[in-house]
């Protein structure tokens, strides 16, 4: 398991400084097609000791019922921290209703779950521990057992001023998270002034996702995503899952979903919440026939043909987004 570095701490470190100090998210190192800064709730603010700990957590898999999950199961480093299978698998070989999504980037995320309604990370720690698919864990049960392991209640004296409870537990883990930062795609360095970083085809597959298609719509740059729960079309009737609208119970949110950012999507297969896409192809697939046209589906998405040679070049450009530097710092 991996630790930070000092270099890669003092950068964090830097970076919540400004943010803190200043209340922007500007600096002469950041492009303006770059992500910026990370956002730090200033009630949990990163330390090295408190990240170290979270990672400590985000591995253990005490924290399931049966010892046999952990955070890390559903979200694997290697493959941009989500796990390959359609639906993610919890105690029991429980089958999951949804893909886990990558947490890469997790700090910019403006509300968590794929149903876009929880506004904390902290928030969102707690729902696969206690959800019965997943951890199958109550959280009064989980305390009793992190406390009485060795080391953990003198992390959470030291860390916190307080024995180990729900509090440490989600701010560790949620700092933790925080620091999975993935900005050093090719095509990152193609914005930053590397015109070599690009080969033409991945240019004309930018060029078609930002101009000719509406992929930028739901999709832009830096972020490539909008944070926003939308309907993408993927079924004409969405049975037992309706997305948003089981948290809201309002019918426009019938088969809505919140927008996945498309970095690092060569490595986040299959694809959609219900990870019913196996490739990149399928996925553009889709999209080129218009969707399903269900009742909510996004405005925007409508048919559209391409080529070989422009299929080839956006796939090409998707996979421009690629970033694994990631694996050296976690």
């Amino acid at each position: 398991m991996k630790r930070f570095g000092a270099a890669t701490f003092f950068v964090l470190f830097c970076i919540v400084s400004l943010i803190l100090l200043s209340g922007r998210c500007k600096s002469y190192l950041v492009s303006e097609f770059s992500l910026g800064p990370p956002p730090i709730p200033a009630e949990n603010p990163l330390t090295e000791e408190k990240v170290d700990f979270g990672r400590t957590l985000f591995f253990d898999k005490r924290l399931s019922r049966t010892n046999e999950i952990s955070c890390a199961s559903c979200h694997v480093p290697e493959y941009a921290f989500t796990d390959r299978k359609p639906l993610s698998e919890g105690v029991n070989g429980r089958k999951t209703t949804r893909n886990a999504p990558s947490l890469l980037n997790a700090a910019y995320l403006k509300t968590m779950m794929f149903d876009a309604h929880l506004p904390t990370l902290e928030q969102q720690v707690i729902v696969p521990i206690q959800e019965h698919q997943e951890m199958d864990m109550k959280m009064g049960e989980l305390i009793k057992k992190l406390a009485a392991i060795p080391g953990y209640q003198e992390k959470a004296r030291a860390l916190f001023q307080r024995d180990f409870d729900a509090y440490v537990l989600t701010r560790s883990i949620a700092a933790f998270e925080r620091t999975l930062l993935s900005q050093n795609s090719r095509f990152d360095q193609f914005v930053k002034g590397n015109k070599k970083a690009l080969t033409k085809s991945e240019q004309l597959g930018h060029k078609l996702f930002t101009e000719k298609l509406y992929c930028a719509t739901c999709h832009p740059a830096p972020h490539f995503t909008t944070y926003k729960a939308e309907n993408n079309g993927l079924y004409f009737d969405y049975g037992e899952d309706k997305g948003r609208f089981r948290i809201f119970n309002d019918s426009s949110d019938i088969g809505k979903f919140k927008v996945p950012s498309l970095r690092n999507v060569e490595l986040t297969y299959p694809y959609m919440h219900d990870g019913s896409l196996s490739t990149l192809e399928d996925v553009i697939k889709h999209y080129e026939d218009g969707g399903k046209k269900s009742k909510n589906q996004h405005p925007a998405i409508g048919s559209f043909k391409l080529t070989r040679e422009e299929k080839i070049a956006l796939v090409s450009f998707l996979r421009s987004l690629t970033d694994t530097t990631y694996l050296k710092n976690y």
